[in-house]
């Protein structure tokens, strides 16, 4: 028996009592994640990224655990809400035009402790002194680097198209402006480089894109440690009392710990391991994030339709952003069909062993947007469930 038939056995044990569809976690293979993680970090904190979990309980699981520090948020309504749980160190990771949330922010001792805010432009300080009402609470602000590798004089660009922030100069200005700017208080830098951590090396059947992504990666990261111990100095010498340098992201954790400037890591995805993060030569993981269909269906000789299962992610629409049904081993979709909206035919010889109400396990292309389709998580250790916690959803908290 293969490791990934041992698995679909203990996940079909497991949920043996369970109607499919139905997610799990697998809790050995969340810690054993965990703990790479923190070996990769090589002794620095880690910030778990909460759009990549999207359940309280796990965010205090892998808190608990030596290593990590933090929650990066991922909108103002959810920093507020994690504040309000108890989490006393959440940094926003995106800037946030929600007025409301900022006059609460504001009113509010123990969330404007609790809760750093991004800002990468005036204009932004310029809405939440707007929406202070009568809260004068001192907002803890985190600035946003570039991270955008630029060539040829800037006419080529490779990275995420996220803050207008690039030079040292341009940040140390923004330090400026918010450190002479009653009510603020700058504490923190972000540099979030995804077109090194969120992007594959390692590309099944594209040897020479595998080898391209990797030479541009290798120019990035050195291109990037330099203007960012650069950017940390000029900042300091505005604020010397930077509380932290937040970089880094699942795919490149040991390499950004590796960089004296950045006092802490970012990283998520990288406990749940999506089918995103099966194409790097930096780690591998093991997949502890899977939803199960049932079947259905059986319309013919290796044939099988199974419920729903039409989950794509966010991002440029294309196969990599879909579902793969995982186990049973062997199973595609119908290149005509898909991941259908309520049915999803399954080709493939391992149809043939499926009966009708078996479950068919899938991984999702991303890490937390699966929690956006259930309730519950089903929380797997060996081959029983030991608990079932709500996820964001299953609190009625949808904030994206």
């Amino acid at each position: 028996m293969t490791a990934r038939a041992a698995d679909r056995a203990r996940y079909d044990r497991a949920t043996a009592h369970l109607d499919a569809p139905v997610a799990i976690v697998d809790l050995d293979a969340f810690d054993a994640n965990a703990d790479d993680l923190v070996r990769r970090a090589g002794g620095k904190p880690i910030r778990v990224a909460s759009k990549s979990v999207r359940c309280r309980a796990l965010l205090e699981r892998v808190l608990a655990r030596d290593g990590f520090q933090g929650i990066m948020s991922f909108t103002l309504a959810e920093s507020l809400w994690l504040a309000r749980s108890g989490f006393d160190d959440v940094l926003l990771a995106y800037p946030s035009a929600d007025r409301a949330g900022y006059a609460e922010l504001a009113a509010d001792p123990k969330l404007a402790a609790a809760v750093t805010v991004m800002v990468d432009d005036v204009a932004q300080l310029d809405l939440i002194d707007a929406a202070r009402g009568d809260g004068r609470e001192v907002v803890r602000v985190c600035l946003e680097l570039d991270t955008s590798l630029r060539l040829l004089g800037g006419r080529v660009r490779v990275g995420a198209r996220r803050s207008p922030l690039h030079s040292p100069a341009e940040v140390a200005e923004l330090a400026r402006a918010v450190a002479q700017r009653p009510g603020f208080r700058v504490v923190g830098i972000m540099a979030y480089e995804g077109h090194i951590a969120g992007v594959g090396d390692a590309i099944a059947g594209r040897p020479l894109r595998s080898r391209a992504v990797r030479l541009m990666q290798a120019a990035a990261r050195r291109e990037l440690a330099e203007r960012r111990a650069a950017v940390v100095r000029a900042v300091r010498a505005v604020v010397p009392e930077l509380e932290f340098v937040n970089g880094g992201g699942t795919g490149s954790v040991q390499h950004t710990a590796a960089e004296d400037a950045v006092t802490e890591i970012a990283a998520g995805s990288g406990l749940y391991v999506p089918r995103l993060f099966d194409n790097y030569t930096s780690f591998s993981g093991r997949p502890a994030a899977l939803f199960a269909q049932p079947v259905v269906r059986r319309p013919g000789v290796g044939v099988v339709t199974v419920l729903g299962g039409g989950y794509p992610a966010s991002g440029a629409a294309g196969r990599d952003r879909l579902p793969v049904p995982y186990l049973p081993e062997g199973l595609r979709y119908d290149p005509q069909e898909g991941p259908g909206e309520v049915q999803t035919p399954l080709l493939g010889s391992a149809a043939d062993d499926l009966l009708i109400g078996d479950k068919v396990w899938f991984r999702h292309a991303k890490a937390g947007e699966l929690c956006e389709r259930f309730d519950v998580l089903h929380l797997v250790a060996g081959d029983a469930v030991t608990d079932t916690v709500p996820t964001y959803r299953g609190e009625g908290r949808t904030f994206l």
